[in-house]
């Protein structure tokens, strides 16, 4: 299990929700030039979703990404919804997330988590992006956020349909991993504790950033490490508010949020590194974290992230983010895994290692 084997180009990703006119109308230009500037700079995992935009994010990456060998990077999209040919004037809105799509495509778009709506899903994924193969597939959106109550019956379904039929191509070597991708926990730790289907990873949007942390440390993020099933961290930046927008979760961030930023803003001054650059290196510190996936909209965002990877963070802002009980005392650091791998280094070699 686990897809960190597979990743090429580093453990920064591409998520392209964005690409789809999320929150605003992209011109096609500026969504080119955008993941053109991600290939640029050493990105080589994309994640998209036929719900972006109705298609219209991985009909954009797919026109960019075929000026590239399609074994020079990784790719994952999303099943449980369809996109259908008939075309709704109305502004389609999506649970909790309201009509954050609503400059997307207007397609109709209808749920469906059964075997054969996966694969359907996958086929016309495929097409829209223009490739033969995806590596990854994520189960989308299949929590309380989307669903309401409803959550758990449409989990059988999926639990009954989708991961049967994503099970069955892994195993064909179809694809080489698939999971959930949501923005909740629960449905990752149901389907973590499956015994006759085991996931390979998750896409766990918003949940394990330096904003929202407590509840996926708990129980997840340790079951997660234990069973080695892969977590890739989207939505670092928590919509937004961690690298200077205005949203947290989707909407305008309250007081108490904006107020927790600015006191991590000016830490982050005082040791002269970037919000973003905390916030990346935060959310891969886990043992658990194979990947972090920003999204971007504009080319110079995609230069802003790559430079915050890169960045030495010093050890002595994390002591401080622990001192002012900005993180929780259980989040691991990357003081601490440099710390274990230091340890780990120092052990003598086991008689009949050598």
């Amino acid at each position: 299990m686990g897809i960190r084997e597979y990743l090429l180009g580093g453990p920064l990703g591409f998520g392209a929700a964005p690409l789809g006119n999320m929150f605003r109308n992209i011109p096609d230009s500026e969504a080119a030039a955008t993941v053109e500037a991600a290939w640029s700079a050493g990105t080589r995992y994309f994640d998209t979703a036929p719900f972006y935009g109705a298609g219209l994010s991985e009909i954009r990456l797919g026109k960019q990404l075929s000026q590239h060998k399609r074994s020079e990077y990784r790719l994952s999209s999303k099943v449980g919804r369809l996109i259908l040919s008939d075309i709704e004037e109305k502004i389609q809105t999506f649970g909790e997330k309201g009509d954050l799509f609503k400059h997307g495509r207007k397609n109709k778009v209808a749920y469906d988590y059964t075997a054969d709506g996966a694969v359907r899903s996958i086929e016309e994924s495929l097409k829209r992006i223009g490739v033969d193969h995806l590596d990854f597939v994520w189960i989308h959106d299949i929590a309380r956020d989307f669903h309401g109550d409803e959550w758990i019956a449409q989990f059988e379904i999926a639990h009954r349909g989708a991961m049967v039929a994503l099970t069955k191509l892994r195993h064909e070597k179809v694809i080489r991993g698939w999971g959930l991708g949501v923005n909740r926990v629960e449905p990752c730790e149901l389907t973590i504790e499956m015994t006759e289907m085991q996931p390979d990873a998750f896409l766990l949007a918003g949940r394990y950033t330096l904003l929202d942390h407590e509840l996926a440390l708990q129980r997840l993020m340790p079951a997660c490490q234990a069973k080695k099933v892969d977590i890739v961290v989207g939505g670092p930046y928590s919509s937004g508010v961690l690298a200077g927008g205005p949203n947290f979760e989707y909407a305008p961030a309250s007081p108490e949020i904006r107020v927790k930023v600015e006191r991590i803003r000016r830490i982050c001054d005082r040791f002269a590194i970037s919000i973003k650059a905390a916030a990346l290196h935060f959310s891969l510190a886990h043992p658990a974290s194979a990947a972090v996936i920003p999204g971007a909209s504009r080319p110079e965002r995609i230069v802003e992230d790559h430079a915050a990877i890169n960045a030495k963070v010093p050890d002595e802002f994390w002591h401080e983010l622990r001192k002012e009980a900005l993180v929780s005392p259980n989040a691991p650091l990357p003081i601490d895994r440099e710390r274990d791998e230091a340890e780990a280094g120092k052990k003598p070699t086991p008689a009949g290692q050598l």
